[in-house]
């Protein structure tokens, strides 16, 4: 019987939570999910029919311990995938975890009304009439923009898009825009079109020079470099955001390597797409 969305994201928690944490057992549905026990147990009992020597019941911990040969069945097994499933600050099932704590960040905050302009101009390729600001030109502007996608720099959202003002296709910081955003036709420009975004660059880092040989160890182990390097890839256009994700100022070496740990060493190859 093939499985539903739903069902199989509950046997893929069932799993996640018996690999990293050891056991699992009907509890940890009901509670994640607010399903009935019936319900928990019949998905243990799927669970065990699609990957049979994975678990065993154990009496004593009442609960199901995953076996020497457990494999895998619906998760990745990299421990990033069971960070960010504790890291939920929203699930109940936090409590009862691993002690998990999220830093208070501040939101820039999107205007309802226009994210919902923004996600129709996307889908079916519409220009745009709103209002920009920057710290450049802080009061507001006037601008027809064809936006193509969403991207996610950290802190904060920028929308892609071509803009008629500067010809030329461009970033926006959405928290930006101000008041209402009116779809005004058909795009003439789309993603197609935007060479810097179609175009991949790749960057390569490495431990700082100065530090000793243990500590760029450190590093290498830290980021799993092979033969002491990590190389990126990313779209041209989103290489500057990578470097200040990564907190490199190809411009400015810190005077504290420590500080540093990394260092871009093919800025030659990237330089133009840098702002």
């Amino acid at each position: 019987m093939e499985l539903g969305d739903a069902q199989k994201l509950r046997l893929t928690t069932l799993e996640l939570v018996a690999y990293w944490e050891g056991a699992v057992n009907a509890s940890v549905l009901v509670k994640h999910f607010g399903i009935s026990r019936q319900q928990a147990s019949t998905d243990i009992k799927r669970y065990r029919e699609l990957a049979p020597h994975n678990l065993q019941y154990d009496e004593a911990a009442k609960a199901f311990l995953p076996l020497s040969a457990f494999t895998p069945y619906f998760i990745s097994a990299q421990a990033e995938q069971y960070l960010a499933w504790l890291g939920q600050p929203d699930l109940a099932h936090n409590t009862a975890r691993l002690p998990i704590h999220n830093l208070a960040l501040s939101v820039r905050p999107i205007a309802p009304q226009l994210m919902r302009a923004v996600a129709q101009a996307i889908r079916h390729n519409q220009r745009l009439e709103v209002d920009y600001v920057s710290l450049t030109n802080p009061s507001r502007q006037g601008r027809v923009i064809a936006p193509h996608a969403l991207i996610q720099t950290g802190l904060r959202w920028h929308l892609r898009a071509w803009c008629e003002h500067k010809k030329q296709f461009r970033d926006f910081v959405l928290s930006r825009f101000r008041g209402d955003a009116t779809l005004s036709g058909p795009a003439t420009h789309t993603a197609a079109q935007d060479t810097v975004w179609n175009t991949q660059v790749t960057l390569t880092f490495e431990p700082d020079p100065r530090l000793n040989a243990a500590q760029r160890e450190v590093i290498e182990v830290d980021y799993q470099m092979q033969n002491g390097q990590l190389n990126i890839q990313t779209r041209a256009c989103l290489a500057q955001y990578l470097l200040q994700e990564m907190r490199i100022n190809p411009k400015v070496l810190d005077g504290i390597p420590e500080a540093q740990q990394l260092v871009l060493v093919n800025l030659s190859d990237i330089k133009q797409w840098l702002f």
